[in-house]
């Protein structure tokens, strides 16, 4: 049985649901909660038009309410509980006014660990945090050991993982920095954190202001007790230390490409990718895990779908899917993996809505390694696009592919790697990635 009953947590409790999302997480928390009988307001500030797919998700429950457009501040103050999705900052007038009225704001991997009370590993980091928590789960599955994969997954509810909860699980959650803020907020870190890397991200969000998305990250280890562990990147292990080093209360382990075993040999290309490995390799040892289950497991792991994905090799041309390449030092990790020579060997199908971030590295690294630069309109592609030699601009996803695959000759790869957000063109990330893979297929 978990920690603290779900159901009796969830009956009758009136619970505002503030931003559901289109990517059936939110969802299937907003199901679940109704399944064990709370009262469901569901809150957006986007259109109902756009919010459509998850309203008819949630048809079937007569005690799922909906209401899209200005927020209400009564809809935060008269309730039990409010469920913050992401991207809404913790000082928005809305949370301010539940704060006001006592009324406690969560989010879903938080409030699972407190009622579940099972062993949590938790991963964040600007770059590499789903691999690495698909790496960590991989790795507990070939130990035998009960595993939950939650937190930023894709089409998983954190939530409806109570519903079969054993204290003996383990649960893998990958979060965001809109998750950690949840932990900050409810004074807890997981049992084992993982840090992976850090780099400039969501500046539109934060504003600009770096140490603010790192302070919303660094929650996933604030609250931890000197029993618990810390794994840190060895990218970002020197800038956390002298930051935080004061609040690390857990065991601190620094790891990074070169302390993983030269003789374990992975399936996915690139430097990136060994860095990744040694950070779940620590992190598995925390829990005990024996090498020899670790390196199964690592050496037969076959990556995450959208995070460098080979979807096809057509006419000797590898295809690949990086969607989730929303950063230029994600996209330069992807480009320096598939080109480690300097072959120009790439068609870069890249671009789309900005973010604020730098892009002078990346830029000056494209003629390197790109034979030819695809872009997808968007603001971010207006920002940049003067400075990108004979750059070609498309208003579909189709016109690039196709644009690629005429470019591309026996040896070369072609690479969705954006390096921007998805928005503008795509309802999110994962549908720019799927109707990519869709056009491939028909190539």
């Amino acid at each position: 049985m978990p920690n603290m009953d779900a159901k009796g947590f969830f009956e009758g409790k009136k619970i505002t649901i503030m931003r559901i999302g289109l990517l059936g997480r939110g969802v299937g928390d907003a199901a679940y909660m109704a399944e064990q009988g709370a009262q469901i307001l569901v809150v957006d500030d986007a259109s109902q038009e756009v919010m459509q797919p998850s309203v008819d998700a949630l048809r079937e429950f007569d005690n799922i309410t909906f209401k899209f457009g200005p927020y209400e501040l009564s809809d935060f103050t008269n309730c039990d509980l409010v469920l913050k999705g992401a991207g809404t900052p913790m000082n928005s007038p809305e949370i301010a006014a539940a704060h006001e009225h006592s009324v406690p704001v969560r989010m879903s991997a938080d409030l699972f660990a407190e009622i579940s009370g099972v062993t949590c590993v938790g991963i964040t980091g600007t770059r590499g945090k789903s691999t690495v928590t698909h790496m960590i789960h991989a790795i507990l599955e070939q130990a035998g050991i009960p595993t939950l994969l939650g937190g930023n997954v894709r089409g998983v509810s954190t939530l409806a993982l109570l519903e079969n909860v054993q204290p003996e699980d383990v649960a893998v959650l990958e979060l965001d920095s809109w998750q950690c803020q949840g932990w900050g907020e409810a004074k807890m870190s997981p049992h084992v954190a993982v840090f992976t890397t850090f780099f400039p991200d969501h500046m539109n969000y934060y504003k600009d202001d770096l140490d603010a998305y790192l302070e919303d990250k660094a929650n996933i280890f604030l609250s931890q007790e000197p029993q618990d562990t810390l794994v840190l990147g060895a990218q970002c292990a020197e800038l956390i230390e002298e930051k935080y080093s004061e609040r690390m209360l857990g065991h601190v382990i620094t790891a990074g490409a070169h302390d993983l075993r030269a003789d374990w040999t992975l399936l996915l290309p690139g430097e990136h990718n060994r860095y990744d490995a040694a950070l779940a390799v620590e992190a598995c040892r925390a829990l005990n895990i024996d090498d020899e289950d670790i390196q199964k497991a690592l050496e037969s792991f076959k990556g995450v779908p959208g995070r460098l994905e080979l979807v096809r090799e057509r006419n000797g041309v590898k295809i690949y899917n990086d969607t989730t390449a929303t950063t230029p030092d994600a996209t330069l990790a992807a480009l320096r993996a598939l080109d480690p020579n300097e072959e120009r060997s790439i068609i870069l199908i890249m671009g789309g809505a900005d973010k604020n971030l730098e892009m002078g590295e990346l830029i000056k690294e494209l003629p390197k390694h790109a034979k030819r630069v695809i872009m997808l309109s968007g603001t971010g592609t207006n920002r940049i696009s003067t400075r990108v030699p004979d750059v070609s601009i498309f208003d579909s996803l189709a016109g690039a592919v196709e644009e690629a695959a005429r470019f591309a000759s026996e040896g070369d790869s072609i690479l969705l790697s954006p390096a921007f957000a998805s928005f503008g063109m795509f309802k999110n990330e994962y549908d720019r990635g799927d109707q990519f893979t869709a056009l491939v297929q028909k190539l």
